[in-house]
């Protein structure tokens, strides 16, 4: 499995430590408040808010550097539109990935 990366961060901050120190603050506030979202509108089964909760996510997917989840979390939003929980174990797991890695930045 891929692992999170700050890379993308790491690029956009080039040498402004400050830059990048707020970029991780930001995800370390907002990711766990959109998870929760998630949790929440998954358990109630609406599939249509849950799309769009995952829409957001995936963009912290992708700011993590991992190309492949990114791409599953785009089929899922896909899936719950048509009203399929498909690959939610899947993305669950990416979830609980990146918000370990994040905690632990």
């Amino acid at each position: 499995m891929e692992q999170p990366n700050t890379d993308y961060i790491d690029k956009l901050s080039g040498d402004n430590l400050e830059f990048r120190n707020r970029m991780i603050e930001i995800l370390k506030r907002e990711l766990p408040e959109e998870i929760e979202v998630y949790q929440n509108l998954i358990k109630n089964k609406n599939y249509l808010l849950t799309a769009q909760s995952v829409h957001k996510l995936k963009h912290k997917i992708s700011i993590l550097g991992l190309e492949k989840s990114y791409y599953l979390a785009e089929k899922f939003e896909d899936n719950l539109k048509n009203q399929s929980v498909l690959l939610q174990t899947d993305f669950e797991n990416v979830l609980k990935l990146i918000n370990e890695f994040v905690n632990n930045l």
